[in-house]
């Protein structure tokens, strides 16, 4: 929580009311939520979430349009992409196994305004999300009917043409997304029990196809005859990367269950790990298959697989195949409706959104309210809207939130422990926060004088006296003891952790600006070659320099729970990796996106910033301070002041002592 130094102007008052942090309970299992959701429940929700239309989908349209049958390299590249941002969200979830995914693991590290536009683009990402497979689903299950469903609205009910809407309104699509509100609003039970049945039908379908389509592989597919192996090159294989990175877009909704979770300090490192094994290995080899069985340049795009299979005279299996899709959608579909309401409920909980939506059922221990509501949008979206017009929409949001818990995972792994009211060491850091204070000149005391010793907590004099037993022992946040001499007089005056979030929004900065120039330097900006490369050396140059100075801090001490390897390596690397994806999306993305913020600015500062339970808590009246004072006997009491308002002296010469501090102060003195 953020503090208010006495004196400061209001618009430094403004800026640290928007950069406060959450303030996480002791007990960090406590929840109004139901807690039922083991490992495998876990898993198959990640699995669900990522293996669904793109497997029948992406896999042929990127493998005939952009890199051939090098696609399964492709898939390997966005793998290891996504394991980086996996990581991220499998230590947050289990160090802070609270709802809201990206949204809470941004407040607790960086601040609540930052928080509140992720959860914002998330909300946008998931209601599209949804909303876009529903349509996929309805497409193909209509495409098995020889589009019966289509014709029959199109020429009983209606039809139109207008900019960005579909050319009729897909009730099949509405109606599935309501159907499957509906069950989730029965309990997470009922929702892991369905995205059982449909993951378990899903993998089988998957083996079948991995099965049969190898006995029907062909190498000479892959040949120089048929165009090689990579057709397109270098290139064809990263921008094809790009691409099949969003393959994997789902994992979070294992972090965002991590509340649900019976143990979410082991399940969700555990599950996030296997899920996105399986995935990964299920595109890896189905591209495999698929590119083996028939020339990649002959593929169908709209259904690869069943088409596949159907050329080769099989048409039986393209039943199966298409089984198998829909039930894939239908995970797609439940992870979706499941995610999008525990962050709405989780940003309404903490005041940023409205109360409405932070009510939980009794009986079901779910938020009732947001699944149903936003469920009904969802639908809405999936009844009027085009399919190619969401889509294009999609990936900014998510792109951002996986930047932001990588660079949540830098700050909150070098910022020293916060202590709660309570006296006992928070989950979460809070930069903040004053944690150990230097003492001020009424604190400053001399050994061999007579004088009161004062501090303004106990904590400080514990800290103190473990400075002077131990003063080579260094904290997280800190400069390292073996690099004091070198840059302790540059950089020593700074609080622990405050360099390393400069160096995290440098590392962002210079990130942006390297990838800005990579992707537009040559072309649109037309920089010459001079200019082209000293750019490139300095955003480098300020890259590594910002990791460098990260790795010279102390980090936290190991932690029992799941921790990222090689920090900060490994979220660096996934934030450049983030932000070149972000380059990559087309202008429309970026003036929606604009739009999209605005619109969310307008709601925080509208209802959030008023109604946020961080900024009640700094509102709460306290008429009374305590300070601990240690009498040159060494014996430690307690006394009580008034505070006074801000701007005046405090005059009076009496203090209210509480009996313990008086009781101890005379028989000090009778000694």
């Amino acid at each position: 929580m953020a503090t208010f130094p006495r004196g400061c102007s209001p618009a430094v008052r403004f800026c640290q009311k928007l950069n406060r942090l959450k303030t996480l309970d002791d007990d960090m299992m406590a929840t109004s939520l139901k807690r039922c959701l083991s490992t495998l429940d876990l898993t198959l929700l990640g699995v669900g979430g990522m293996v669904g239309s793109g497997l029948y989908v992406l896999t042929g349209t990127v493998a005939k349009d952009m890199v051939g049958p090098a696609v399964v390299i492709s898939f390997i590249f966005a793998g290891f992409a996504s394991l980086l941002a996996a990581f991220c969200y499998a230590e947050f979830g289990a160090r802070i196994p609270k709802t809201g995914s990206a949204y809470m693991f941004t407040y607790v590290s960086v601040g609540e305004i930052w928080a509140f536009l992720i959860g914002w683009n998330v909300i946008l990402e998931n209601m599209i999300g949804g909303a876009a497979v529903a349509r996929a689903w309805s497409g193909y299950l209509d495409s098995i009917f020889n589009h019966s469903i289509q014709n029959f609205t199109e020429t009983h009910i209606m039809q139109w043409n207008v900019p960005f809407l579909a050319h009729y309104p897909d009730l099949l699509a509405a109606g599935i997304l309501i159907l499957a509100s509906f069950f989730i609003s029965f309990g997470v039970k009922v929702s892991s029990y369905l995205n059982h049945i449909f993951s378990v039908i899903s993998m089988a379908v998957i083996i079948f196809i991995l099965v049969f389509g190898f006995m029907l592989a062909e190498p000479a597919n892959w040949s120089a005859k048929e165009g090689g192996f990579a057709p397109f090159g270098l290139s064809g294989i990263l921008a094809g990367s790009a691409t099949c990175f969003y393959a994997f877009v789902g994992f979070d909704v294992i972090a965002s269950s991590s509340e649900e979770a019976k143990n979410p300090q082991k399940a969700v490192p555990i599950a996030t790990a296997i899920s996105l094994g399986l995935a990964a290995a299920a595109y890896i080899l189905v591209s495999t298959v698929l590119t083996l069985m028939v020339p990649w340049h002959s593929l169908d795009p709209n259904s690869a697989l069943a088409d596949a299979f159907f050329r080769r005279g099989y048409s039986w299996a393209g039943i199966i195949v298409a089984i198998g899709s829909i039930c894939a959608m239908n995970t797609v579909l439940l992870c979706n409706l499941f995610s999008l309401p525990r962050i709405v409920y989780a940003m309404a909980d903490d005041g940023l959104f409205f109360s409405f939506f932070a009510r939980v059922n009794p009986v079901t221990k779910v938020p009732v309210n947001a699944i149903l509501v936003f469920g009904i949008l969802m639908s809405t979206m999936a009844l009027i809207f085009d399919l190619e017009a969401l889509v294009q929409f999609l990936s900014i949001g998510t792109l951002l939130a996986y930047t932001f818990v990588a660079a949540s995972v830098i700050v909150l792994r070098f910022q020293p422990d916060r202590i709660s009211s309570k006296g006992t060491a928070s989950t979460s850091p809070n930069p903040n926060s004053e944690t150990s204070p230097a003492p001020t000149e009424s604190q400053t005391i001399r050994e061999d004088s007579g004088e009161l010793k004062q501090y303004e907590s106990f904590s400080d004099k514990l800290q103190l006296v473990e400075r002077e037993v131990s003063s080579e022992k260094r904290g997280p946040g800190q400069l390292k003891a073996y690099w004091e001499p070198y840059l302790g007089k540059l950089l020593g005056d700074c609080e622990p952790g405050e360099v390393v979030a400069f160096c995290v929004l440098t590392l962002i900065v210079s990130s942006v600006s390297l990838c800005i120039v990579l992707e537009f330097g040559t072309n649109q900006l037309q920089l010459p070659i001079w200019s082209f490369s000293m750019l490139l050396v300095v955003f480098i140059l300020a890259y590594v320099l910002s990791l460098t100075l990260i790795w010279l801090h102390e980090p936290q001490s190991k932690s029992k729970t799941f921790q990222v390897p090689l920090v900060p390596l490994t979220p660096a690397a996934s934030i450049l990796i983030n932000v070149f994806l972000m380059m990559k999306l087309s202008y429309l993305t970026w003036i929606r996106f604009t739009v999209w913020i605005a619109v969310g600015l307008f709601v925080y500062f509208g209802y959030g910033i008023w109604h946020s339970k961080e900024g009640k808590r700094e509102l709460q009246p306290e008429d009374m301070a305590a300070r601990y004072v240690v009498l040159p006997s060494g014996s430690l009491v307690e006394t009580v002041e008034p505070v006074q308002p801000e701007g005046q002296m405090d005059t009076s010469a009496h203090d209210f002592r509480s009996p313990t501090a008086s009781t101890a102060e005379e028989n000090a003195g009778k000694r």
